[in-house]
């Protein structure tokens, strides 16, 4: 029988945990923080109040409340009682490892541990567990407390069961959950995010476009469709009638010739300091500070309407 959340852990209160910790409270669950670095209680305070209006316009859940948010130094007391635990730590394997470890001797078996990892491998991370059939992988997509994405993977000694406790706690607090077959590195999301940036990297290196160019493509052009649907179902719809078969029988052969043609480029620092130079430039003249709320502010409009059209996933 599944264990009912009603509390839950965040381990780790950086950007990631501090968005997870604004979420889960907005659902109204009790969250136990914990962080070692000096002065995380007073930014997670100030971050989930920060975040509380976007909570708010997203929808409170009854008894959702800011102050069933308690902040412990010890991470032993912040796992008394819980019964979900979301670990936020470095992305660094040997810290997760042993902090897994710890985390698992501390808790009843049927408490599930997810990490927020973005890459490492979950089989790696419950590796020193005594308990590692209920370590999963729980990855959102920045920033969790508006992006419903999150992907839910198993290691090789995660049992099923855990994996669906996981999976259906997601989906019972609002979030859409992806449950990949295979571990890999970097997941899903992540993967193909970099498949898009090897190229976008690679024609800034190479003098074909500009950053700002690169961006302007993809956020007045694909990037407006991708906010809707998925590379498979835009590319369906783009064969008409004849859906995605159509599509890929005209222009199969010359979306693999562009696979051959792309870039294969490294991250020299002569790289990283011309996308640099050119991402200030572009900053020049633009006001910064508005760009994060601004974004979530849309975020939350394209999010209501697709939730209000109910035909799209």
């Amino acid at each position: 029988m599944q264990r009912e959340v009603k509390r839950v852990a965040v381990v780790g209160t950086g950007v990631i945990g501090a968005s997870w910790t604004a979420y889960f409270l907005a659902q109204g669950l009790d969250v136990e923080a914990t962080d070692p670095s000096p002065g995380a209680e007073q930014r997670l305070r100030e971050t989930v109040a920060r975040l509380w209006s976007s909570m708010e316009r997203i929808g409170l859940r009854p008894g959702a409340s800011q102050d069933r948010l308690r902040f412990h130094a010890d991470l032993l007391d912040a796992l008394k009682d819980v019964d979900f635990v979301q670990e936020n730590g470095p992305e660094n394997l040997e810290f997760k490892i042993d902090l897994f470890g710890r985390m698992d001797a501390a808790l009843p078996a049927d408490v599930v541990l997810a990490s927020s990892s973005s890459g490492l491998l979950i089989s790696k991370v419950q590796s020193a567990c005594r308990h590692p059939q209920r370590v999963v992988l729980g990855h959102p997509f920045n920033p969790p407390h508006l992006i419903p994405l999150v992907e839910v993977i198993g290691g090789e000694h995660t049992s099923p069961e855990m994996l669906k406790a996981a999976m259906d706690f997601y989906t019972a607090i609002g979030k859409s959950s992806v449950n990949p077959r295979k571990e890999v590195k970097g997941h899903i999301a992540n993967r193909l995010q970099a498949a898009l940036w090897r190229e976008a990297f690679h024609l800034v290196d190479q003098g074909v476009a500009t950053v700002r160019d690169i961006d302007v493509a993809i956020s007045q052009g694909p990037g407006l469709r991708w906010a809707l649907l998925g590379p498979f179902m835009n590319l369906h719809l783009s064969g008409g009638q004849g859906g995605i078969e159509h599509l890929l029988d005209h222009l199969g052969g010359p979306i693999e010739d562009w696979w051959k043609d792309l870039g294969d480029p490294s991250m020299t620092p002569e790289l990283k300091r011309k996308v640099a130079e050119q991402m200030r430039e572009v900053l020049a003249t633009a006001d910064e500070a508005r760009f994060v709320p601004e974004r979530d502010r849309l975020l939350l409009d394209v999010i209501a309407a697709k939730k209000e059209s109910g035909q799209l996933p």
